[in-house]
């Protein structure tokens, strides 16, 4: 090849590369808005939780809520009110926050709101994962 071909084929070359790499910048900032426009998950705990059922219903919580029966929420002792966590339980992980302290059963470190429980298929006290819900 003639010289001045071999600086065109450069050139060309160069340009695509770039090309490429500012398709990938593109690629790659798109992915992490679209990532980062929810809560993401931060930790991995397990504890034990359980329903505080439908008896639960009407009363006030330490949060400033009243439960009732399509509350979705958990109590827990020390988290603050408001506090939004995933928890997961038998593969389903659902986005929920602190309405309450408790649990006001020994022998587990959560209490879920019945609405909850039943979205989850939870009963009785079981082991769940939760992580803190990080804002995106």
């Amino acid at each position: 090849m003639r010289p001045h071909h071999l600086a065109v084929r450069e050139v060309a070359l160069a340009a695509l590369a770039l090309l490429a790499a500012a398709v990938s910048l593109a690629v790659t900032a798109q992915t992490r808005g679209e990532d980062s426009s929810g809560p993401q998950p931060e930790g991995s705990f397990v504890a034990l939780a359980g329903s505080s059922g439908p008896g639960a219903f009407g009363r006030s919580t330490a949060c400033g809520g009243v439960l009732g029966p399509d509350t979705e929420g958990i109590a827990h002792p020390t988290l603050p009110c408001g506090v939004r966590l995933f928890i997961t339980f038998r593969g389903m992980t659902v986005l929920t926050q602190v309405v309450d302290r408790g649990p006001y059963a020994p022998g587990r470190q959560f209490d879920v709101t019945d609405a909850l429980a039943r979205r989850l298929g939870l009963r009785g006290v079981q082991e769940i994962h939760w992580s803190y819900a990080r804002p995106g």
